[in-house]
């Protein structure tokens, strides 16, 4: 597609869906979304920061015509109300309208931030489940996630947003996923170093085994955030999997002991921790608990398989998760792999 084609649809406009007079039941379909092809169309929506500069806007459009698909954004992305992409229930509008647009094949987040929890009573929950669409992002689209396993139940994918970096090594991922509908076996790619032993990209298993169960998860502060709303999925037999940025290892404490005194830690079947950007002391101490120390007091006594290190969260290389498929992780490996495709 040519240049000008990109911009043109940068006056896309996706109509509001009336909201739901009460929440549905819980997800019982098992309908998946189709997979993405040359020439599709993808509505990009703003659930939670704003996203008002238009170069960085302009290299989202690039990044999706790159990749062969025509970018549709909603009415209300460049909306701001305070530090959240306009109110609550326009930006539900737009995630609403992209979902019952039936021109558009996928949906995709243009960034994280906070926000995407606080429009979930304004979905239109009905459509959404009624039309399986990709939906792509991480961080606080966890939220977005973790909902429609609890009211659609379709697979969508934690993976980079639409304002992402969009690496060579992110994007072969994603495509793997979202256009081949591949099974694709992750593993830390080993990086080049000048060193006698590896030190990036390392795992470290603190419980050794296999597991297999659906992956469920996300940014652990959003999960967290949804303990005791009506939005959470079932993690009964899950493989859980999480990440985070910007937290000291104390609330990374506070947050594993709120989910496991809420039931879902003992429940699970498996898990993986990614990566926890710039998750230190706050005032540099060394005498503290160590996010390592944090997470194998809460992990290994779970009796399940559990490694660390994985390369998905707030990092530029990442693998793609589709959540609500099954999957297997080898902890003594530091492996995941998928066992079930996320597009029909």
């Amino acid at each position: 597609m040519q240049r000008r084609e990109a911009l043109a649809a940068l006056g896309a406009v996706g109509a509001a869906m009336a909201l739901p007079a009460r929440l549905p039941a819980a997800a019982t379909s098992r309908a998946k979304p189709p997979r993405l092809r040359t020439g599709d169309r993808v509505a990009l929506v703003a659930p939670a920061g704003f996203y008002a500069d238009q170069l960085d806007f302009q290299l989202v459009t690039e990044a999706m015509v790159a990749m062969g698909l025509v970018p549709v954004p909603q009415p209300h992305w460049k909306d701001r109300f305070g530090y959240l992409a306009g109110t609550d229930k326009n930006r539900a509008a737009d995630l609403n309208a992209a979902f019952a647009d039936r021109s558009v094949n996928a949906v995709m987040a243009l960034r994280g931030g906070w926000g995407s929890q606080r429009m979930l009573p304004y979905l239109n929950w009905a459509t959404i489940r009624a039309n399986p669409k990709l939906l792509v992002g991480f961080s606080d689209i966890t939220a977005l996630h973790l909902a429609i396993q609890a009211r659609a139940g379709f697979p969508t994918i934690h993976g980079p947003t639409a304002g992402s970096s969009w690496s060579k090594y992110s994007y072969a991922a994603f495509r793997d996923l979202a256009f081949d509908g591949k099974l694709p076996l992750y593993r830390n790619p080993i990086a080049e170093q000048d060193r006698l032993v590896q030190r990036q990209g390392r795992t470290q298993t603190l419980r050794p085994g296999k597991a297999s169960g659906k992956l469920l998860g996300g940014n652990l502060t959003v999960l967290t955030s949804l303990v005791g709303t009506p939005w959470l999925p079932d993690f009964s037999g899950a493989i859980l999997f999480l990440e985070d940025t910007d937290e000291a290892p104390y609330r990374i404490d506070r947050m594993l002991t709120q989910i496991g005194q809420a039931g879902i830690l003992r429940r699970v079947a498996g898990v993986v921790f990614g990566q926890c950007t710039n998750c230190k002391p706050s005032d540099g101490s060394t005498s503290l608990f160590t996010l390592d120390e944090v997470l194998a007091q809460h992990l290994t006594p779970l009796g399940v398989p559990v490694y660390t290190g994985a390369m998905f969260g707030h990092i530029d290389n990442q693998f793609s998760l589709p959540v609500g498929c099954r999957a297997e992780i080898d902890a003594d490996a530091g492996t995941i792999r998928l066992l079930e495709a996320p597009v029909a």
